[in-house]
């Protein structure tokens, strides 16, 4: 449910916030890691985030914002161009589109920009806040085929963080449960969804389904 610190948690494994406790991934305690050591994993670890409009800046265009990762991990400059080309025709954009600026978009292409972003730098792990809560019914299913698609395509490991049960069950593997900051249940998703083990599960599920 809103407020139950999904959003909070993400930003503590990314370490946009300060944390406590043990993050670790490829058996690297990210807490521990100075910004030196923990800058060429960032790479790895990329995000999309729940309003497509408002992540993405007015004053660049497409080409500028899907090559800012490229420029920050001080990727070669001469293949930007023809990397943000690949990502457009991952997510299904035109590339031509390409020197176009943000509002020229729909909300649904303005969140497959987003995903051609995190996708450029190749990464292991992408995080989803609430990638269609921001769309439409229609447009929500077609980011969800995508996703799915890319997920396969690529290999990509999601953390999704959803109260929509539809997208959680076209993406998740395994879910967890969180209410007032804890997580209360933990399991592969048909576990989660057929035969929950938390009394506060069954209570999202009953008022879902109701």
């Amino acid at each position: 449910e809103s407020g139950s610190g999904k959003s909070t948690l993400v930003q503590a494994l990314l370490r946009l916030i300060p944390a406590t406790g043990r993050v670790v991934y490829q058996g690297e305690d990210l807490l521990g890691l100075n910004a030196k050591a923990l800058r060429p994993l960032r790479r790895h670890m990329q995000m999309v985030f729940q309003d497509p409009f408002s992540s993405l800046s007015p004053r660049l265009n497409i080409l500028e914002i899907i090559a800012e990762g490229l420029s920050v991990f001080a990727a070669d400059e001469h293949n930007h161009e023809q990397a943000v080309i690949e990502a457009m025709q991952a997510v299904g954009l035109d590339p031509a589109l390409r020197y176009r600026y943000p509002h020229e978009f729909s909300g649904g292409q303005r969140q497959r920009i987003a995903i051609a972003r995190a996708l450029i730098l190749k990464p292991k792990i992408i995080i989803l806040d609430e990638p269609t809560s921001a769309l439409d019914r229609t447009v929500q299913r077609q980011v969800l085929l995508l996703l799915q698609q890319l997920q396969k395509q690529f290999a990509l490991a999601f953390i999704l963080i959803s109260h929509d049960y539809r997208a959680i069950k076209a993406l998740s593997h395994q879910v967890a449960v969180m209410q007032q900051g804890k997580i209360v249940e933990y399991a592969d998703a048909e576990q989660v969804f057929n035969h929950p083990q938390a009394d506060y599960t069954r209570q999202l599920l009953q008022a879902v389904y109701e």
